[in-house]
């Protein structure tokens, strides 16, 4: 099974403690004002994407203490499943988080399950073995693939606060890079090299409309965007 391109393993661990712990950083410094404020994850406002960040955090933690012995069958690209249809807000799942995160009403409460719980997925992915094999959604890989894999997430949720909110700092540069790589694995096909590691990320998965000359260098590839990740 081939693997991702670029940091892996113990360096996909550092990828992802210094991407999570700059997005934690950017949601505890967020004024109250900005969770009642659309997001770039279509349909969910800053309190919904944070509220999915908490069930995120949970989701690593649960991973991390779920062993496996067989051989993997997914690695950091392979774990992502890309289609083209955005989010229309009809999942159960997309749905409860709504409603869960309307039901902290203060946004300090949210804050500071955000900052227990995802400090904590932090620290354990900080000793986790990246050889280690984990199983998770009914697959099995590596814990480095793993840990690897939600750079991208991370990267992207990153973006959805600081592309939208002003005085927003973007997520670690090498995260981004990395991010990049790994969605451009997932597409089978690099982007333009004009194009930013931002651009890529945010116009690969829909979250920034391309302008007509954008289009135009994309060529061929244009007709398989947005990568709609899950």
């Amino acid at each position: 099974m081939s693997s991702v391109p670029g940091p892996h393993y113990r360096a996909g661990v550092d990828l992802f403690t210094r991407s999570w712990a700059a997005l934690l950083a950017v949601v505890a410094g967020l004024p109250e004002r900005d969770f009642g404020r659309p997001s770039g994850c279509a349909g969910w406002l800053v309190r919904d994407l944070v509220c999915h960040l908490v069930i995120d955090a949970q989701d690593v933690l649960i991973t991390l203490v779920t062993p496996a012995d067989a051989e993997p069958t997914v690695d950091a690209v392979t774990y992502w499943k890309a289609g083209n249809q955005p989010p229309d807000g009809d999942d159960p799942l997309d749905a409860l988080t709504v409603r869960l995160a309307a039901a902290y009403e203060d946004p300090e409460l949210l804050k500071f399950h955000l900052d227990d719980v995802g400090s904590a997925a932090g620290r354990a992915a900080r000793l986790a073995d990246p050889d280690a094999r984990v199983r998770t959604q009914d697959q099995v890989l590596t814990t480095g693939d793993y840990l690897a894999a939600y750079v991208l997430e991370w990267t992207l949720h990153h973006l959805d606060l600081s592309d939208r909110l002003p005085g927003v700092a973007g997520p670690p540069a090498e995260g981004a890079t990395a991010s990049r790589a790994l969605l451009e694995a997932i597409a089978g096909a690099a982007f333009p090299p004009s194009f930013s590691d931002t651009d890529v990320l945010l116009i690969g998965t829909g979250r920034r409309v391309p302008t007509p000359a954008r289009l135009a260098e994309l060529g061929a590839l244009a007709t398989r965007l947005p990568l709609v990740l899950g």
